[in-house]
């Protein structure tokens, strides 16, 4: 009786052994198999997002270059004019007889729809004060205005600023706004000569 007890009991401990043996298998191939999903999900997920940056990184870049390379095109466009024009827009300016002929026209367009004329505001350079003395004292261009303040101002390298006086606005026209104003005519065969555009 002992032994069949015990053999009972033995029995009966195994199968719970193994019941609980079983149920632990079972939870830990549950528990494997929801860390493989989640893995899975997030190796997933980070190879979605490392897409995503990859892609982004790239049109970036790519728009980074094509930024650099027409930075880099404008650049040389305006070395080149720059080079091929400010010599000559400089040398032309630098000669007073041009540019007092330049003040009398200017002078001249501002009064044509006005017989009375227009009192005038001529800015210069300092530089050139005496040099274009005589442009002022010529009778034609007195005769084209009420009058014309001459101003000498340092900052100015070459060329003039005109305005009337009363107004609030003036036109330039010195050695930059030359330049500039050619360079837009030069530019796109300059472009075409250097790009093949």
């Amino acid at each position: 009786m002992t032994d069949r007890l015990y053999n009972e009991g033995l029995s009966k401990g195994r199968q719970e052994a193994d019941q609980l043996l079983a149920k632990a298998r079972q939870e830990a191939q549950a528990i494997v198999a929801q860390a493989r999903e989640e893995a899975e999900s997030i190796r997933a997920a980070a190879e979605k997002q490392a897409a995503e940056t990859r892609t982004m990184v790239e049109g970036d870049l790519k728009m980074a270059s094509t930024q650099a390379v027409s930075a880099l095109r404008q650049q040389v466009e305006n070395m080149v004019i720059t080079k091929a024009v400010a010599n000559p827009v400089g040398a032309a300016l630098s000669d007073s007889s041009f540019v007092q002929e330049l003040i009398a026209t200017v002078v001249k367009a501002f009064n044509a729809a006005n017989p009375d004329g227009v009192g005038l505001d001529v800015i210069l350079p300092e530089s050139k004060q005496n040099a274009l003395e005589q442009a002022f004292t010529n009778e034609a261009v007195k005769n084209l205005s009420k009058g014309i303040e001459v101003k000498n101002v340092k900052g100015l390298a070459n060329g003039f600023r005109i305005g009337p006086r009363d107004g609030g606005y003036q036109l330039s026209f010195t050695g930059d706004d030359f330049t500039d104003l050619i360079g837009e005519y030069l530019r796109p065969a300059t472009k075409k000569i250097l790009f093949g555009k």
